[in-house]
């Protein structure tokens, strides 16, 4: 185990002998004919930049990292803190993101996908990627794609005051995530214009994909099922009109069950799956383990429940499902005190075979798009990244690179 060292701010990282801030290392040896080319997706949380608006949680003004550099162990034998080996970096910062494009590309993470929010009818958190990603001069090595986290803020992001927000004494909600249908349609005609143009926007058949996060909160704040229905058909016919062949739309799932969901005060519309078909969902994944298992055990008996949903949804929904791995959970870090559901054993050697399992169920899906989406490229506060951390190093891009690249030459 490497000694745990916070670190500071870094004007410059080394990664594998080359100097990486404003550099960018060139591709490994190109793959064999025949080799089977993966979509490997990870997840953005993009809080790590100075953000007004988010001031409101991180008064340092360098975004989430304020809560990082607080972390402590809550208990012994506790597996905090982590801290990064490239330090508290800004990832609005482009060549930090021609670093990290570098690091992801070179090891096999070949998308991103960005968390992205809109609140009190405007964006937030974009810098990430408008100022970082998309300014990059070695972006052109990735593809990207947006998930609209369109969830409620409470204070569970505010270290201060979490606590409390996580226990549910205090339930002051900052942020609706819910949004009306005039809303929607400026925050559809900004992921078109914006984003869908782009030449690294992701695609599945020439048709951009949108993943929604909450499926309750899309409904609700669109007035309930019907309403909901129309807006997405106005917007596959604006994503139409935009010159594409149509939409990808997505879903980040939660666990299944024959109960129904109620978006709308009184409204139960139907199971999930039965409002996936309703709405016209092409795609399913999912964010996190925590939102369809208990991680609160071993990372291999985590697996064995993880493989089975994959094969259980692939196999009763109409969509397609790309399957889902997560690194860990631990959100302790963005407490004082509460330590909650903590993921055992999920040290790189064990995330390599959950690679190899995705890997196989792809495998054995020639007829979709080869996708498979991790959590996550950098969610420090839910222990759960593939970033280079001082306990690991950078075991967890080196098995990516073994599984995806190293032997798919």
């Amino acid at each position: 185990m490497m000694k745990q060292q916070a670190p500071g701010i870094l004007a410059a990282v080394v990664i594998g002998g080359w100097l990486a801030l404003g550099g960018a290392a060139q591709a490994g040896a190109a793959t064999k004919p025949g080799a089977r080319h993966y979509d490997v997706a990870a997840f953005v949380w993009p809080s790590y930049h100075p953000d007004d608006r988010a001031k409101i949680f991180w008064p340092m003004g360098i975004g989430e990292w304020e809560t990082v550099m607080k972390n402590a162990p809550k208990f012994e034998g506790h597996e905090q803190p982590r801290y990064p080996v490239w330090g508290y970096v800004n990832e609005a910062d482009r060549y930090v993101m021609e670093m990290q494009i570098a690091a992801a590309a070179d090891h096999g993470v070949n998308v991103f996908i960005y968390d992205w929010y809109w609140y009190d009818g405007l964006p937030f958190l974009e810098a990430c990627l408008n100022d970082g990603f998309l300014k990059a001069s070695n972006n052109s090595r990735m593809k990207f794609y947006l998930m609209w986290a369109n969830h409620d803020v409470n204070l569970g992001w505010d270290k201060r005051n979490a606590d409390d927000a996580f226990q549910h004494k205090n339930k002051a909600l900052i942020w609706h995530g819910g949004q009306s249908r005039a809303e929607f349609e400026k925050i559809a005609r900004r992921w078109i214009e914006k984003y869908f143009s782009q030449p690294t926007y992701y695609q599945i058949d020439g048709k951009p994909v949108l993943m929604i996060y909450d499926l309750n909160t899309f409904i609700g704040g669109l007035g309930g099922l019907e309403a909901a229905k129309d807006a997405l058909a106005w917007f596959r016919a604006e994503v139409q009109k935009a010159g594409f062949k149509g939409l990808e739309l997505q879903l980040s799932m939660r666990k299944d069950s024959p109960r129904s969901l109620s978006a709308v005060a009184g409204d139960n519309i139907g199971t999930q799956q039965a409002v996936v078909e309703k709405l016209g969902f092409d795609s399913l994944t999912h964010y996190q383990f925590c939102h369809f298992t208990n991680v609160n055990r071993d990372y291999n008996e985590i697996m064995k429940d993880v493989v089975k949903d994959w094969t259980t949804i692939s196999t009763n929904y109409t969509a397609r499902y790309y399957p889902h791995v997560s690194v860990g959970w631990d959100s302790s870090p963005r407490t004082f005190g509460v330590k909650g559901a903590i993921v055992k054993n999920n040290t790189p050697a064990n995330f390599e075979k959950a690679l190899r399992q995705v890997k196989s169920f792809v495998d054995a899906h020639p007829n979709q798009a080869p996708l498979i989406t991790l959590n996550s490229w950098n969610e420090w506060t839910e222990t759960s990244y593939l970033e280079p951390c001082t306990k690991y190093g950078y075991g967890y891009l080196e098995v990516v690179k073994k599984v995806f690249v190293d032997e798919n030459r």
